[in-house]
């Protein structure tokens, strides 16, 4: 009830008036420092890299003044709404005051027993119907004006959510969105809300593990064993497992979705698959003792992904495959004893996707794997292939490359329509 409200207006005009400032760098910048990479005196690889980042410099000055400009905006809609909300609260004050209520400086409304000749008080509290009827009336005014001073405690912080919502770059333009141009992925907001009515509270992304992030098995020992039938592949298996513990989670920050999964494992197992259909012929089998560990991160952005992968093992495996089927062509072998690391990364884009991985070897052995296969989930294809050898210190290196046609064919879909568009 005691803020100088007018504070919000002439602090918003403090901001337009930024926003004029930053135009006139903007400006200053375009037509002195971009302006070099825009002519035809500078080519190369370093007048393609300032380019880009002068551009992004620009953007940013932009921005800032889209920022400046929403920040005032909802700095006037703030003083519009409290200075209404206040007057609505000051009427429910003196209503209240004028129905024979008193009002204190906290808000706490009780009925003025000393507007009251000493008869009428005295009759007020010697009739229980007199003392429901101002019991009634008292919480009847009460109400009212905690209703008031509800909805002016519910526009402030709608105010503050608003105002730090609207200084958070939303990277609509980052990573070959909109126009572009956007480098930083936590600059200026370029597309900051500065109507109040429209504007929502904007709620920090953080990593939320999936249902039942972590799971933990073991210890335990167990075998089975089953032949082929009803189309599926025969299969024997044995393990002594000392322990089994994944966990896994995702979420998004700043446009991006996020992804990562770690993994330990320490134990021995032997398994062995097989089988003979109409649709080809398979057969595997491994065995491997010791401790591995495994931990990879990804990051996606509409058709765009790249990950990264690291593993840890530290034991002896031994294991042969071959399948030959109408969606899968691969074989491989490998026999190993002691301590391995690996490496791994990728990208993707528009449905095409390389990945390639590195290993240091201490200790003795050979692999050599290569083949094609389909997802049958996805439709992707993938060509990939492995090769190493160690006597003492060695180590191995793997490709593989993926293609999804239906990510392909929305890729040359959506480049046609861009086309198309330029042209009309």
């Amino acid at each position: 009830m005691t803020t100088d409200l007018g504070l919000l207006t002439a602090a918003a005009a403090k901001w337009d008036a930024m926003a004029g400032e930053l135009q006139k760098v903007e400006s200053r910048y375009g037509e002195t420092v971009q302006k070099i990479t825009l002519g035809n005196d500078w080519a190369g690889v370093s007048a393609g890299v300032a380019r880009t980042k002068f551009a992004a410099t620009r953007y940013e000055y932009s921005a800032a003044q889209k920022q400046a400009k929403a920040v005032a905006s909802l700095l006037r809609g703030a003083h519009e709404q409290l200075t209404d909300l206040k007057a609505k609260l000051e009427s429910a004050r003196d209503d209240a005051v004028a129905a024979g209520m008193t009002v204190s400086e906290e808000g706490r409304v009780a009925f003025d027993y000393a507007k009251l000749t000493p008869v009428e008080r005295s009759a007020y509290q010697h009739d229980p119907d007199g003392q429901a009827l101002v019991r009634t009336a008292v919480e009847k005014w009460q109400k009212h004006i905690d209703d008031r001073v509800k909805a002016v405690s519910e526009a402030d912080t709608h105010v503050k959510d608003a105002l730090e919502s609207a200084v958070v770059d939303r990277n609509k333009d980052a990573l070959g969105h909109g126009s572009g141009a956007d480098e930083s992925l936590m600059g200026f907001n370029n597309s900051a809300e500065g109507d109040l009515a429209k504007a929502q509270k904007y709620v920090a992304p953080v990593i939320t593990h999936r249902e039942d992030p972590v799971k933990v098995t073991g210890p335990d020992v167990g075998f089975s064993a089953s032949g082929i039938k009803y189309g599926k592949e025969g299969s024997v298996k044995a393990y002594a497992d000392l322990f089994h513990a994944t966990v896994d989670g995702e979420g998004e920050l700043a446009g991006l979705k996020l992804s990562g999964v770690e993994d330990a494992y320490a134990g021995a197992r032997a398994t062995a698959n097989y089988g003979a259909s109409e649709q080809g012929v398979t057969g595997k089998a491994e065995a491997s003792a010791g401790l591995r560990m495994m931990q990879e991160g990804r990051v996606e952005r509409g058709s765009h992904a790249a990950y990264g992968r690291i593993e840890g093992f530290a034991g002896g495996e031994v294991s042969a495959n071959a399948k030959l089927t109408r969606e899968e062509v691969t074989a491989g072998a490998k026999a190993f004893a002691g301590v391995k690391g690996t490496v791994a990364g990728g990208v993707e884009s528009g449905g095409l996707g390389v990945g390639v991985a590195a290993e240091g070897w201490a200790g003795a052995g050979w692999e050599g794997s290569f083949g094609w296969r389909k997802d049958k989930e996805t439709g992707a294809w993938t060509v990939s292939g492995k090769a190493g050898a160690a006597e003492l210190f060695g180590g191995a290196v793997g490709l593989e490359i993926t293609v999804d046609p239906g990510k392909v064919k929305k890729t040359v879909g959506d480049v046609a329509h861009e086309i198309g568009s330029w042209f009309d």
